[in-house]
């Protein structure tokens, strides 16, 4: 399955679509997380913990694509568009939707 941000697929026609998908995963950051990451901003660098949660988080949305635009007889997504946003209560969740259009080249 071809997952792209691009509107066309170079060098490929676009002979069917399939319709638009979305895939989304909230994952929640534990207390832990939250501690080392404000250790993090005292100190500096980059925060592992929440980087390894907002790619867990990505790798769901998309997979979710993926498996849409399968379960449609696509072989492709194109035009895909990555949001991340944090919900709940102090801002306690992770949030990464992502949104294509399954196409047949």
């Amino acid at each position: 399955m071809l997952l792209i941000t691009t509107p066309s697929i170079e060098g490929k026609k676009i002979v069917s679509y399939k319709g638009l998908l979305t895939g989304e995963a909230i994952i929640g950051a534990n207390i832990f997380k939250d501690m080392f990451a404000g250790l993090r901003d005292i100190v500096g660098g980059r925060s592992g913990s929440y980087e390894s949660v907002l790619r867990e988080a990505k790798n769901t949305a998309l997979s979710e694509l993926a498996e849409q635009a399968k379960n449609l007889g696509a072989n492709a997504v194109i035009g895909i568009d990555l949001d991340y946003e944090t919900l709940g209560a102090q801002n306690g969740m992770l949030m990464v939707t992502a949104s294509g259009t399954a196409v047949v080249y």
